[in-house]
């Protein structure tokens, strides 16, 4: 039953409704205004209102395009409407129904409820989310007739704080109809007497029609942007699930909307490339050419500067270096790329030209930097080797050092190739002790991966010299410095907020920076080892449980070769003395899961089994507890609990079949293959049914005399 009323609570609603009847008012006067300033020919003066229209002069000038048109109103929903479509969706978000029948036929109803109030709900605060969540459960029916009903407004809902969200929601989940028409499969034709609605490809198109000419402007519109993002992600075909696409459509504060099924299902929408029709690309290559053609090289800075801004070029950027990158001469310098770095690469071999001004300028601005990294890593081979050598290549050192410059230095590093990372690593060599002064570990990290993949073995070893140098020249140093934050006193509540966000960064580049050691055999995964077994019980516990990157770091170091024989038994006999605690923590659950893959026999990664019987063994005394908790029934299941307490012969044949996998996943590539080779070989069927142990024992013993003649 719902609480009565306060009296400051009425008190609200009373002012709130007289400041929406002075809306109202507000709205008319103006209304009865432009009508009576009409002149004979029907066409409204200027007033000083449309002249200030921009709000600075910032909009003004690298928008481009024309000014933007007076906000429609669509009407505001009645209490009861609000109220009654607030419990729809409520009982959509609920899913308590008992078939699929009936839930289309809630659905149904809801969307007859809503017929002709779309725009209304769109642009409601409290029912804006009923919208999405009517778009992602509708079918494909449904999501044209939406298309329609906004058809001729997508310029005002854009631009709206909540309707914009309904608009993302629509393209996005209208994206893989496109490709499904494309292959001829529609699933939208109705009866005889019923509308043929047009293809989804056609209200895409129809709906660029819409907003052309008016593309300048909603670049920097604070919720425009997001939308158009969207749309241009669309065109491309790109993926629509993967993380760096997640990045450039949505904010940080972005609210998901959870649905408990829907119609057309969310496997659509993977992380493949899509199928898009040609007038796709042509739209995508006109949208670049229209939302950039008024910029001259002073506005292009200043949106690349801009925080809303931003992502949307660089977005125009990387698609048009995919779309526009074979282009050659002439046409070449018509692209968004020519115009940010004009007369390149043969420019930048001046250090005042306006290309390696705007190099330099974007290097150190939190905002420009970002752009500069999509510049480098999708930008062309020719003039990255000019950019690298004229700009970027001879300071790599300073660059490492500084906050917001460090990232772009990296996205050079992942790309130069061997001699010039030989390079670039011998000039940040003297510089390893400063970098991890001041929490680089990110570069740090980015320096081991890369030398590795370029096979730079030296340069390894002198990158771990340096580094456990500035840990404190042992070996045992490592971990402590890396992965375990130092205790420090904090003055106020606020500052201590912000270290603790700050700490738990740098923590977690430290342990990632540890893994990556751990993945790299020789020294570097040897120098962590002797660290890992050189900490107490107690630190190795908190290791385990204080962050999902630091408890990476065991269960990395599990899965790693050892020189040591006993690195693993040793590792897991202490973290044995605190199990149960482990097992009912969040990050620890995932190292005690860890231990049953450790195979009890291998080259370099061996646990003791009678050790694995001890642990499921105290376990086992536990049973309830980890029962009650969903951290401890994933450690029970993932040990396999209940097949220990009811068949343990059979428990003990699962865990060395575990121990094959762990040892056949270790193997390098051509012993995969020839092991491959051999089971395609052996015979499915045993004619004596008796001698399967025996003759299971002689094909692992052959096994492995072939293997030894494969890897000669």
């Amino acid at each position: 039953m719902p609480k009565p009323r306060s009296k400051r609570q009425a008190i609200r609603d009373e002012r709130k409704q007289k400041r929406r009847e002075k809306n109202f008012t507000d709205r008319d006067a103006k209304r009865q205004r432009l009508d009576e300033d009409e002149n004979e020919d029907g066409i409204a003066r200027e007033t000083n209102d449309e002249a200030t229209t921009y709000e600075n002069w910032e909009d003004q000038h690298t928008s481009g395009g024309h000014p933007p048109p007076e906000r429609e109103f669509f009407g505001m929903l009645s209490e009861e409407d609000q109220e009654w479509f607030r419990s729809a969706d409520q009982d959509l978000d609920a899913d308590e129904f008992d078939t699929q029948e009936d839930r289309d036929k809630y659905l149904a109803g809801v969307f007859t409820a809503a017929q002709g109030k779309e725009l209304k709900i769109a642009c409601s605060q409290s029912c804006s989310r009923l919208m999405e969540r009517l778009i992602i459960m509708s079918n494909t029916r449904q999501k044209k007739q939406l298309f329609e009903q906004f058809a001729t407004h997508f310029l005002n809902l854009m631009q709206h704080r909540f309707a914009s969200h309904c608009c993302e929601t629509l393209l996005l989940h209208s994206a893989p109809i496109v490709t499904r028409e494309l292959g001829g499969d529609r699933d939208d034709l109705g009866e005889a007497d019923e509308q043929q609605l047009p293809t989804m490809e056609e209200l895409f198109l129809l709906t660029l029609d819409e907003l052309e000419g008016q593309l300048g402007y909603l670049m920097t519109d604070r919720f425009a942007s997001h939308t158009l993002r969207v749309l241009l992600i669309i065109l491309s075909g790109r993926p629509l699930e993967q993380s760096t696409t997640k990045s450039l459509i949505h904010s940080k504060k972005k609210e998901q909307i959870a649905v408990p099924w829907t119609s057309t299902g969310s496997s659509e929408l993977n992380d493949q490339l899509r199928p898009v029709p040609s007038s796709f690309t042509l739209a995508a290559k006109k949208i670049i050419a229209d939302s950039t053609s008024d910029m001259d090289a002073t506005a292009l800075r200043i949106m690349a500067t801009h925080p809303t801004g931003n992502p949307v070029l660089q977005l125009l950027l990387d698609l048009d270096i995919s779309l526009n990158g074979k282009v050659e001469g002439e046409a070449s310098e018509m692209t968004l790329l020519w115009k940010l770095l004009p007369g390149a690469p043969a420019s930048l071999k001046e250090a005042t030209s306006p290309a390696s001004d705007f190099i330099s300028a974007m290097l150190y601005d939190k905002v420009g930097s970002r752009l500069l990294e999509t510049l480098i890593t999708q930008c062309p081979g020719k003039l990255f080797k000019a950019l690298f050598k004229f700009n970027l290549g001879d300071r790599i050192q300073s660059l490492v050092r500084n906050d917001i410059a460090s990232y772009a230095a990296i996205r050079v590093l992942t790309r130069v190739g061997k001699e010039d990372l030989i390079m670039c690593v011998r000039k940040i060599l003297p510089e390893v002790g400063k970098l991890l002064s001041l929490s680089r570990f990110n570069v740090i990290k980015t320096l081991f991966e890369r030398c590795q993949v370029r096979e730079a073995t030296s340069e390894i070893d002198s990158l771990l010299k340096a580094l456990v140098a500035a840990c404190g020249s042992d070996y045992k140093t490592l971990v402590p410095k890396l992965c375990i934050p130092p205790a420090e006193e904090k003055d106020s509540k606020k500052s201590q907020d912000y270290l603790s966000k700050n700490q738990a960064a740098i923590v977690a580049h430290g342990c990632q920076l540890t893994s990556t050691l751990l993945s790299i055999r020789g020294l570097p995964s040897t120098a962590v080892q002797t660290s890992l077994l050189a900490l107490p019980s107690a630190a190795l516990q908190d290791l385990a449980t204080s962050s999902a990157a630091s408890s990476h770091v065991l269960v990395a170091a599990l899965a790693s070769r050892s020189q040591n024989k006993t690195f693993h038994k040793v590792l897991v006999v202490s973290l044995k003395q605190n199990m149960m605690a482990l097992a009912l923590s969040d990050h620890g659950s995932k190292v005690v899961s860890a231990i049953v893959s450790v195979p009890s026999k291998g080259d370099g990664v061996s646990l003791p089994f009678h050790l694995k019987e001890q642990i499921l063994g105290q376990l086992e005394q536990h049973e309830q507890e980890l029962r009650d908790s969903y951290h401890g029934r994933r450690v029970w299941r993932a040990w396999q609990g209940d097949l220990w307490k009811t068949k343990r012969t059979d428990w003990i044949s699962w865990a060395k079949e575990v121990d094959i996998h762990s040892e056949e996943v270790a193997l390098p590539p051509w012993k995969k293959k020839a092991m491959g080779t051999l089971k395609s070989a052996r015979p499915n069927n045993n004619p004596n049914p008796n001698m399967v142990e025996v003759n299971e024992g002689a094909r692992k013993r052959k096994r492995g005399d072939e293997e030894d003649d494969a890897a000669a």
